[in-house]
């Protein structure tokens, strides 16, 4: 198996995306093609086939790679769950929870023989491993013990690529800096550079450029012109690139208001609602942002009884709870779903000190918080509602904590198992569910606005409806072709020491 890794001078410069067109392009030429990140740290998840968590990024890479995403991909997953307190996921499921000292003294000292363990396997089902880094190789304070850097490129023995983000300023001094900082032998790994999400002339890049390879020896292999693509965001710093969206001016657009929770997680969720034609989607995290909506969303959170907390001490239940009465629809996801009952129980302290909480109120039922952590992929049909009864839908869930409805109160989805998911309303105004990706069932999110439409006086949208695999296939080609067209590939399978098949 041969490798390649893309690093980053900083967070958020592009790794994932651009980890996710070498896979496509390397696929697309034949090849047998794996993603691996050993060490993510990350809010958004992806469950396995076998019912495993990994860091999100990883199984849509692996989609890009036309392959099942397995836990060797991304075998360390850190979820954050209060301030330096995380969530440790090991080769997919839950390990300890601890704090960022402990993590770093007694836990990754005794990750590369597991590390290991994972590259090796995939080295006997793949032909070309497509690395991703984490952050920047040159935290000086963090590099002795930094497992997603410098020290994965040498197990695998993998040349780096380094990649820069112009459009935040910087990129030469960034890079020229980052080389500075490593030691000569991480020095020698670095191969080429990619300059990302590049608005304008090319040519008035040039003499930069020019002058990057003649000071520093290595060459730019390419500069990848800033897209908009539906590939999905990998963490939080992502989320804040979803307020730039483009509102649609039209008075007649649905308006959506977001709670933006302290401990967002899986906000994913959220992106069909961007594309979806007509509707205007607002984050909001405290009173001052508040905007009168048709509907108020509460998404998924890593803790949901601190974000409820927090929801009450900020002010914004009071608003949910003031428009409710009056129209505005409602609904959850996950920890939001678990927010609209009218009791959260911690009897065993599993999230937080206090054993009992009062909910929103807004359905019938109350969630306890015991138990291990409920991952799994999803089938089932909505059974209630009127909006989309009868529809197949698919998804995952990821929670602690199981909700138990009153009796007489409806739930929203029939799963393919046996058990049931959600709630709804007696007006079907207020609705919640554990299923993570119900938007991504991109005809029930449909049938649901519509209704929404209707009920507001304005047209519903008829236009078709593309599946999401169908959506995913092309958002997969179309960043492929663009990376194919800007980056020197031929540089990049001698850099491999492989020929194009």
């Amino acid at each position: 198996m041969k490798a390649i890794m893309l690093q980053g001078t900083s967070s958020d410069v592009g790794k994932s995306v651009l980890c996710a067109a070498l896979g496509r392009i390397f696929y697309e030429d034949g090849w047998r093609v794996a993603p691996f990140k050993s060490q993510n740290m990350a809010l958004n998840s992806y469950i396995t086939k076998d019912g495993k968590e990994i860091g999100r990024a990883q199984g849509v890479q692996a989609e890009a790679c036309g392959i099942e995403a397995t836990v060797d991909m991304n075998p360390i997953l850190l979820k954050p769950k209060q301030d330096m307190m995380a969530e440790v996921i090991v080769h997919g499921k839950h390990y300890q929870d601890f704090e960022a000292g402990a993590y770093r003294e007694d836990f990754v000292p005794k990750c590369i023989p597991m590390l290991q363990q994972s590259l090796d396997r995939l080295a006997q089902d793949y032909e070309i491993l497509v690395m991703e880094g984490a952050g920047s190789p040159a935290e000086i304070n963090l590099k002795e013990r930094d497992i997603a850097n410098m020290k994965m490129a040498h197990l695998a023995d993998a040349p780096v690529l380094l990649i820069a983000d112009i459009d935040r300023g910087g990129v030469f001094a960034s890079l020229v800096g980052t080389l500075a900082l490593l030691d000569e032998d991480e020095r020698a790994r670095v191969k080429g550079f990619i300059i990302n999400k590049f608005r304008g002339k090319l040519e008035l890049l040039q003499p930069g450029l020019e002058w990057l390879e003649e000071y520093t020896g290595i060459p730019v292999l390419g500069v990848i012109p800033y897209a908009q693509l539906d590939v999905e965001a990998e963490d939080s710093l992502s989320l804040a690139t979803l307020r730039l969206k483009k509102q649609d001016e039209n008075s007649e657009a649905l308006r959506i208001t977001v709670i933006s929770l302290p401990r967002i997680s899986n906000f994913t969720d959220l992106d069909p609602l961007y594309e979806e034609p007509g509707v205007n989607v607002y984050l909001v995290s405290s009173p001052d942002q508040w905007k009168d909506a048709d509907i108020i969303l509460i998404p998924g959170t890593k803790n949901t009884t601190d974000d409820l907390r927090w929801l009450q001490e900020t002010g914004l239940a009071g608003r949910i709870q003031e428009a409710a009465p009056k129209g505005t629809r409602v609904v959850g996801i996950c920890g939001g779903y678990q927010m609209l009952g009218k009791v959260l129980r911690d009897p065993e302290g599993i999230e937080s000190d206090h054993p009992e909480m009062e909910g929103l109120g807004l359905l019938n039922g109350e969630t306890i918080f015991q138990g291990d952590k409920r991952t799994v992929r999803v089938e089932g049909t909505v059974i209630g509602g009127n909006f989309a009864e009868g529809q197949s839908l698919e998804g995952y869930e990821i929670h602690l904590g199981r909700t138990h409805l009153a009796e007489g109160t409806e739930p929203l989805i029939q799963l393919s198992h046996g058990h049931q998911d959600g709630a709804i309303s007696e007006d079907g105004r207020c609705w919640g569910t554990y299923l993570h990706g119900i938007f991504h069932n991109r005809n029930f999110t449909r049938s649901w606005l519509n209704e929404v439409r209707q009920e507001k006086g304005v047209p519903v949208v008829d236009e078709a409806v593309l599946t999401e695999k169908e959506r995913r296939e092309q958002a997969y080609a179309a960043l492929g072709k663009i990376v194919r067209e800007n980056l020197d590939m031929e540089k990049v399978y001698d850099i491999m020491g492989l020929t194009r098949k």
